[in-house]
C-alpha cells in the first residue's frame, strides 16, 4: 500500500464531490469522477479506495461496481449513497456501505479501515503463500537438509516476521472496535418467528 491512498470519489452533484475532494485532500491523492462512465475511465490499478454513489443518472453506481470486480481491480469499494441498504446488497461485491449524510469524519474513518483490512489481507496472502512453501519442503526433504539450508532459514524466519505482523494488525483492526462489532453481529443469536 503506498503511503498516500489513491482515492476516486464518483458522485454525479459536483458540489458533493469536491466538498468529499476537500475534506480528503490532506490525507489522500483523490480523483473525482462525476458519472459512471467518467468512473469507468478513471479507475485502474492505482485507485486504492472508491468511493461510490449508487443512484447517478446514465450508469448506476450498482452497475460501476460490477464493472470493476469484473475487471479485477484490486481495490476497495465503499457505497456512500441516500439509498437505505436493502437485501440487494448480499449479493454487491462492495467494502463498506455508508448512508448519506456523512460527515469528513465518516470518510476519513472508511478510508483507513478499508485500507488496513487490505493491509491485513496482502499479509495474510503472503503469510499462507511462505506457510504453503514451507510445508511442501517440509514434507520433501530430511531434518539435516532443512536445518542446513540457509534459505529454508530465511523462509522461517519470514514467516516468524508476517505471523507477528498479521497478529498486529488483527489486533489494531479490533482496537479500533471494527471486528469486534462486526463478530458480534454474526453471532448475536437471531430472534425466532416465537419470539
Amino acid at each position: 500500500m503506498p503511503d498516500t491512498p489513491h482515492v476516486l470519489i464518483v458522485e454525479d452533484e459536483p458540489d458533493l464531490a469536491n466538498l468529499y475532494a476537500a475534506w480528503l485532500d490532506a490525507s489522500c491523492g483523490v480523483e473525482t469522477a462525476y458519472d459512471g462512465n467518467e468512473a469507468l475511465d478513471a479507475i485502474d490499478e492505482h485507485v486504492d479506495v472508491v468511493l461510490l454513489d449508487r443512484r447517478m443518472p446514465g450508469l448506476s453506481g450498482d452497475t460501476v461496481l460490477d464493472a470493476i470486480r469484473d475487471r479485477g481491480l484490486d481495490c476497495r469499494v465503499a457505497m456512500v449513497t441516500a439509498v437505505e441498504p436493502d437485501f440487494d446488497i448480499i449479493g454487491m461485491g462492495f467494502d463498506d456501505y455508508l448512508v448519506k449524510p456523512v460527515s469528513k469524519d465518516d470518510l476519513l474513518s472508511v478510508i483507513d479501515q478499508l485500507l488496513l483490512r487490505s493491509t491485513y489481507d496482502e499479509q495474510l496472502q503472503q503469510y499462507f503463500s511462505l506457510a504453503a512453501k514451507k510445508a511442501l519442503l517440509d514434507a520433501q526433504k530430511t531434518q539435516a537438509e532443512l536445518r542446513s539450508s540457509r534459505e529454508y532459514a530465511t523462509l522461517e524466519d519470514r514467516l516468524a516476521v508476517l505471523r507477528t505482523e498479521v497478529d498486529d494488525t488483527m489486533t489494531e483492526l479490533f482496537e479500533r472496535d471494527v471486528y469486534r462489532r462486526l463478530c458480534q453481529d454474526i453471532t448475536r443469536e437471531t430472534p425466532t418467528a416465537t419470539d
